[in-house]
Formats: structure tokens, C-alpha cells, sequence
């Protein structure tokens, strides 16, 4: 794959923000587009767009998923409190947005939506001015299911607090010169998610994304997303609305889109494990794609499915093309993701990647997945002459279906109970809900959780 190209330019240094924001003006900038003005003209509408996602949402990432078809990325959460605390010692704030190098916010890394998560109106104002020049917009986080979020009184342990979500929001409506967007989970009626929604769309929010979830739906009582609460969102609202959640095979995104009547389809874990999940089956995205593409004789579904060993290859050559630094445990986690349909089977190889450290980490992942590649493509053409109905499972509970171990796909894995949301009517009618031959994998089911923010 050829190597990308990305922005070395050192970007302009900013002033420093203000001691004590003002935050008394009394509207946006003229010039600062909103709603569907911003969201055509800026974005340039998309409709695959990949989430926000903690250590794995990182530049490298970002590029390799632009180029198999996302159209939007947004950087992982940055904590705006972290973010102010020791803000003038050296190379602080790279670790959370790295600035040093010019790359992240670049040519190459738009369009990118930021997001925050805070508690402080101040805190996120100084945040987000400090990195408004080098994204299209900033979001905030109102999410964020984890524990980690309840301890920090932020993401989605915020949503009984209206009044200081519409601070934050409008805060920075007011005061940044790009958009302010946001990220929600839904409640448990139709009605409380409506209002919410609407309160976020007074407050300023230009983008509403919502989460079909609850906030009590993480790990692995994860459960089904609520696509009737989004389709609702969507119609109270005139500001875009971006649909999370149950999005695991190419023909779900058409099948949400006309579901929900969203703009675009955010996807996390799904697009982690198949960073192709944007890209329809036997057609190229871009120039780079084309190899991988003709390489790839056979159509599983509608959508792209190629071996996960030359993914994880294309992302470590970003990995090493680039001047930022990438976290090594980003870089792992992306790897046990990608190569996971085959793990189980090349034990060693998994623990060789286990117990990869040190500076020559890089390398030394490079050397495991090369090896990895000469067993898969061994598979592949042991496979060659079969036809395509007999390399592919069902999973016998969910009727899922389970591709050859040398493709990327989706993982999912059954809940030890239904979530509180979930009949069990429900839950036996989508597990085991039988599917045609042409539906296959089409079916609302959210895979193993990373942690999306």
C-alpha cells in the first residue's frame, strides 16, 4: 500500500487563552456556519463516520479508516481537566492532541470533529480554544457510560444535571469560532429522550449523535440499541442527528439510515474490528485500496471484508510513516481487534503480541503479523476452489455469521442476561431470528465492547 501523505507544516502558534474567560457575548460569529449550512458545506455530508473512542480513535487509525471509507473522525475524549492541569509544562497537551508535529489536524486528518468531556464550563472554554484551529468542530461528551466517567461526574453521569449540559454547550456555541456538536445516550421513554435532545439543540449543539442506548447498557449487558428513540430524536430536532449503535455489517447502515431517518452512521467497535466497514463489497475507495480489492475474489456480503493480517500491516506502515507519536497500547489493542478471527487459532503468535514491549515494539509487532500473513494466505488458498456457502458459519444462538478466519469481521458476544430494556421476547426474536441467505449479518447486535466515548 502506498504510504500516506500527511501535513509536516508546524502549525501557527496560539496565543494563550485568557486568565478568566469571558463568556458574556451574546451569540456566535457571523462567519461560524451551523446545522446543515456547516454540516454540507464543511463536512461535506457525510454518512460513515467513526466515533469517538478511548486509545483507539488516534491518528493512525483515523487515516487508515479514511481510506476505506469513513468521511468523518473524531480524536478520542480528551478530558478538558487533565487537559488545563499543567498546561505550561513542555509537551503536556501532546499527549492528549499533539500539536508539536503538525500532523494531527492536518491536510490529512480532516475533517475531524474534537471531543471533551468536562464539568466546567471554564475549564472546557480553555480547552477547546486551545485546539478550535486545528479541527472542524468540538463535541462534548455526554456518553461516556464507564466508571471512570460516574468517579469524574462527567459523560453520561451528567444527564440529570440539564442545566450545566446547557452551560457547556453553550459556552462554547458562543464563544468558539467552530461548531460545537454532542455525543448523547438516550433514556428510558421516548418522551425524556425527545426533551433532552431539544434541550441540547437550544443550548447550541449543531450535531446531535445519539447513542440508542441507556447508560446502564455497557460491558456485557450491552444489549440492543434503540433505533425508535433515534428515529424520534431525528424528528424533533432540525439540527443533523448522527445514529450509534447496532451497526456490525456494511447492509446495516442502509437498514439504519432508513430506520432512523438519520444524516450518518457512527460507528465504534464495529468499524475496530472491520476497518473496511464503510466500504461496499468489490469496489475501491481510493487508489490505495485497489490491490487489496482485486486481491479479494470473494463477496461474502454487501460489504468489504479483507484479510485482517494486511490491514494490520497498512496500519503499522502509518504507524511507523508518522511523526506523532502513537501509543503502544493503542497499537496492540488495534492488532488483538483486527487480528482476532485467527487468534484463537495461531496461540503463538498471540502470545508472541502479548508480550511484545519495549522501544523496538513497533518492529517487532511488524515481524508477528508478517508471519501471521504467511499462514493466513497459506488458509486462503487451501480454501481456493470451495464454494463461498461453505466458509461461512452461523453462530448457532444469534444466527449471526462467522467468515473465514483470515477476513476482518465483526466480533459480538451473547449477554449472561438481557438488559432491563430487552424483553425476552425480544431478546430470543434477534438472537435467534433466522436469516436469508441475502440478509445475513444484517441483524441489531453490538460486538464485544471496547470503550467508545
Amino acid at each position: 500500500m502506498a504510504t500516506v501523505a500527511v501535513e509536516s507544516e508546524a502549525p501557527p502558534i496560539l496565543p494563550p487563552p485568557p486568565a478568566s474567560p469571558q463568556i458574556s457575548r451574546p451569540g456566535p460569529s457571523p462567519q461560524k456556519l451551523q446545522g446543515y449550512d456547516f454540516y454540507r458545506a464543511v463536512l461535506g455530508s457525510p454518512k460513515y463516520v467513526v466515533a469517538p473512542m478511548v486509545d483507539q480513535s488516534e491518528l493512525p487509525w483515523r487515516i487508515l479508516a479514511r481510506r476505506y471509507g469513513a468521511q468523518l473522525v473524531y480524536t478520542p475524549m480528551i478530558n478538558a481537566k487533565m487537559f488545563c492541569l499543567n498546561k505550561g509544562k513542555k509537551g503536556h497537551r501532546d499527549k492528549y492532541f499533539d500539536l508539536s508535529h503538525g500532523e494531527e489536524g492536518g491536510q490529512a486528518d480532516r475533517p475531524l470533529i474534537i471531543q471533551f468531556c468536562a464539568n466546567d464550563p471554564e475549564q472546557l472554554l480553555e480547552s477547546a480554544r486551545a485546539l478550535q484551529d486545528h479541527c472542524d468542530a468540538i463535541d462534548l461528551n455526554l456518553g461516556c457510560p464507564q466508571e471512570i466517567a460516574r468517579s469524574g461526574h462527567y459523560g453520561a453521569f451528567l444527564m440529570e444535571d440539564w442545566d450545566l449540559i446547557y452551560k457547556l454547550i453553550n459556552v462554547l456555541h458562543r464563544e468558539l469560532k467552530v461548531p460545537v456538536t454532542a455525543k448523547f445516550r438516550v433514556f428510558p421513554t421516548i418522551e425524556k429522550t425527545v426533551e433532552y435532545a431539544r434541550m441540547l439543540e437550544r443550548a447550541g449543539a449543531q450535531i446531535l449523535t445519539c447513542h440508542g442506548r441507556l447508560r446502564e447498557q455497557r460491558g456485557q449487558n450491552s444489549g440492543l440499541a434503540d433505533w425508535v428513540k433515534i428515529r424520534a430524536v431525528k424528528e424533533a430536532v432540525s439540527v443533523p442527528v448522527f445514529a450509534n449503535g447496532n451497526v456490525l455489517y456494511h447492509a446495516d447502515i442502509e437498514r439504519c439510515l432508513a430506520e432512523t431517518g438519520a444524516d450518518a452512521v457512527m460507528s465504534a467497535e464495529g468499524q475496530l474490528y472491520n476497518p473496511a466497514l464503510f466500504a461496499p463489497a468489490g469496489t475501491s475507495v481510493n487508489a490505495d485500496l485497489e490491490p487489496l480489492v482485486s486481491e479479494t475474489k470473494r463477496t461474502f456480503d454487501a460489504g468489504l471484508h479483507l484479510p485482517h493480517a494486511d490491514l494490520a500491516l497498512e496500519y503499522l506502515e502509518i504507524v511507523q510513516g508518522l511523526k506523532t507519536p502513537t501509543s503502544l497500547s493503542a497499537v496492540k489493542g488495534h492488532l488483538f481487534k483486527l487480528l482476532r478471527p485467527a487468534l484463537a487459532r495461531e496461540t503463538d503468535l498471540r502470545d508472541e503480541l502479548s508480550k511484545i514491549r519495549g522501544p523496538r515494539s513497533v518492529e517487532r509487532y511488524v515481524e508477528v503479523v508478517r508471519e501471521m500473513k504467511l499462514r493466513m494466505d497459506r488458509d486462503a488458498k487451501d480454501a481456493e476452489g470451495r464454494p463461498t456457502e461453505e466458509l461461512i458459519r452461523l453462530e448457532p444462538t444469534t444466527g449471526l455469521k462467522i467468515l473465514p478466519h483470515w477476513l476482518a469481521q465483526p466480533y459480538f458476544r451473547i449477554p449472561s442476561s438481557t438488559t432491563k430494556n430487552t424483553s425476552e421476547t425480544e431478546t430470543k426474536r434477534c438472537y435467534a431470528r433466522p436469516l436469508s441467505k441475502a440478509h445475513q449479518g444484517d441483524l441489531q447486535f453490538l460486538p464485544s465492547p471496547a470503550r467508545p466515548a
